[in-house]
């Protein structure tokens, strides 16, 4: 991984992030250990999740909003016979009808059920806006808030384990060790809800590992100690080391259909033109990383009408 050379182009850092922590929290944190305000993420992970958080350093914080409708991927527990307000296990429980002795075959017909494209509706305390405030911040002021569903792609809904086992009040439970791929928006702790009605139990979310956003994944992620230890080192002239990131154009190309341009080109580009694009090579309306003739990252554009459309310039 390239080493940052100034505060100029930029670069992604892929955290692990931590049980406890918001997304908020990382990013807070990263200011710090990589010296700058401009950080962003690309996507939220809930307190309670852990695993891949895509940050933006720089000029790579215009790719965020781009990257965070890639598809991802994560491994979760989830607990059949229990229901809490908040569809995971940090909200209290508010029915326990206990669950056990289901059978394989009624299991993975509901979970068939939650797979593929599917209207969903998100889980009370989401981050979803109704009337311009957050769904969890109604909720906490003791609103009954009720969400519209929408569709969402859940690409894969994997059962690995089932495993019985008694709550802590003594309820019977059943527990289910689980991936999930899908699109963007997609809450997990409501296909674990969704599940547990779908069977007659209740359902909720004990655990929740996010393990790829788009094409980044846990084997290229470092934790915060990690990364307060890189630039704890002494390389610097100010006794601290400068953060490695992930290149702006390696972090495009990675996640973006890639369109080589002249030099020409790439300077129409970056001026706003909308210029022909070549016929039938890109999908329609899906972001494309524009590269000028020394490889540098010039823009993301969409195709609109035959022509490329920026979505933002780099160059």
């Amino acid at each position: 991984m390239a080493r940052k050379k100034d505060n100029g182009p930029g670069g992604l850092v892929i955290v692990d992030k931590p049980a406890g922590f918001t997304s908020h929290d990382v990013v807070a944190k990263l200011r710090g250990i990589a010296r700058t305000r401009r950080v962003g993420h690309a996507g939220t992970l809930d307190p309670m999740a852990t695993g891949v958080l895509v940050i933006g350093v720089e000029k790579a914080t215009r790719l965020l909003g781009h990257l965070a409708l890639t598809e991802k991927e994560y491994t979760a527990t989830i607990r059949l016979g229990q229901d809490t307000v908040t569809d995971d296990a940090e909200g209290a429980t508010t029915a326990a009808a206990g669950a056990s002795g289901i059978a394989r075959g009624t299991l993975d017909a509901a979970v068939a059920g939650l797979t593929g494209r599917i209207e969903q509706v998100p889980s009370k305390v989401s981050a979803v806006k109704v009337d311009g405030k957050r769904a969890y911040q109604r909720v906490r002021e003791g609103e009954d808030v009720a969400l519209a569903a929408r569709p969402v792609t859940v690409s894969a809904f994997t059962v690995h384990e089932v495993r019985e086992e008694r709550a802590e009040d003594g309820t019977a439970v059943t527990d289910l060790r689980v991936t999930v791929v899908c699109s963007s928006g997609t809450y997990v702790r409501a296909l674990a809800r969704d599940l547990g009605a779908g069977l007659g139990t209740g359902g909720h979310l004990t655990a929740l590992r996010r393990t790829r956003v788009g094409p980044y994944a846990l084997d290229s992620a470092r934790t915060l100690e990690q990364l307060q230890a890189e630039v704890d080192g002494a390389d610097g002239a100010d006794g601290r080391a400068e953060l490695s990131l992930l290149p702006l154009g390696e972090a495009a190309a990675a996640a973006f259909s890639r369109w080589d341009v002249d030099a020409e080109q790439a300077r129409l580009i970056g001026n706003g033109a909308q210029l022909h694009m070549p016929a039938q090579e890109f999908a329609a309306a899906a972001p494309i990383a524009v590269f000028g003739p020394e490889g540098g990252l010039v823009a993301l554009v969409e195709e609109h009408q035959g022509r490329a459309k920026s979505l933002a310039v780099f160059a």
